[in-house]
């Protein structure tokens, strides 16, 4: 009789609970009986690696040197799959193209106005070229924001193509004081194009910008080496006339002077005057004094 009465009370009980509550008790029971195998198994694996693991000893312990290939693996393996996830986010976004953008438009206001429709991962926009600009000093708020095209990448490619099938052509609205008000959308989707490959073209454009450039410095380089040394070649050449002038101005001069012939005043020898001034003394004179025989 008890018996009878609990089992009716139980099924009272389940009546007035419901279908619900007894299926949400037997989810319990089962991971409860789960749970209790997990930790069995888990015991008994600990048992068996205390059993398996030796004595620890200088012979049996790993080194360093045998515990870090095993580190540097796991980090791959994480690498990998990060790779993996990013390589699979990156497929699933979409790219699209803004043939011209309004002036005072940055990448700030674009992002608030297409953040409406769609999340917005990266956004590049191509500045003016130097060259292009006008010779005015233009404002500096002219200057930030002058640029000529656009890339906007959204998280969906989906969502993307629709947004701008949707706004392209269409007025971009917002507040009538900004000067974009009645702008119109120039956006196109573009189909099996990644960030990536705009970033591989930009480099590309880049590259060569700079051999273009190098190209041109060297044969500016060249042509002023070349002036420069017909520079002083012609230096040269009219020093050279200079000093032919000026040897030939003095063979005019000296043909057409006279030459002038100088005469010297010279005086004659002493001694030749002492001879003949001196009278002659006579033998008879010379006998007598110096007793000549």
């Amino acid at each position: 009789m008890k018996t009878k009465n609990l089992i009716s009370k139980s099924h009272q009980q389940q009546e007035e609970e419901g279908p619900e509550y007894v299926q949400i008790k037997k989810k319990t029971k089962k991971n409860k009986k789960i749970m209790k195998v997990l930790e069995e198994e888990e015991d008994e694996a600990e048992l068996i690696d205390s059993e398996e693991d030796p004595v620890i000893d200088s012979t049996t312990t790993p080194t360093i040197a045998e515990s870090k290939p095993i580190s540097e693996s796991k980090k791959s393996k994480l690498n990998k799959k990060r790779l993996l996830k990013e390589a699979e986010k990156a497929d699933k976004r979409g790219v699209c193209y803004l043939s011209r953008i309004p002036p005072h438009m940055d990448h700030v206001n674009l992002r608030q106005i297409l953040s409406q429709y769609a999340d917005i991962q990266r956004i590049f926009l191509a500045p003016k070229d130097s060259s292009a600009q006008l010779p005015s000093k233009p404002s500096r708020r002219s200057q930030n924001t002058a640029f000529t095209e656009g890339w906007v990448e959204f998280t969906n490619k989906r969502v993307a193509k629709r947004v701008a099938e949707m706004l392209n052509g269409e007025q971009m609205g917002g507040k009538k004081r900004s000067s974009f008000h009645y702008d119109l959308w120039n956006i196109k989707y573009l189909s099996k194009f990644k960030w990536d490959d705009l970033t591989d073209e930009l480099a590309f454009k880049k590259a060569v910008r700079d051999q273009k450039l190098a190209l041109e410095l060297s044969a500016a380089k060249r042509e002023r080496d070349f002036y420069m040394s017909r520079v002083d070649q012609s230096h040269a050449l009219n020093a050279i006339e200079e000093r032919l002038k000026k040897k030939q101005k003095v063979d005019q001069n000296a043909g057409q002077m006279k030459k002038v012939i100088r005469h010297f005043h010279q005086t004659k020898p002493i001694a030749a005057n002492a001879k003949e001034s001196k009278p002659a003394v006579s033998d008879d004179l010379l006998d007598a004094v110096f007793g000549g025989s």
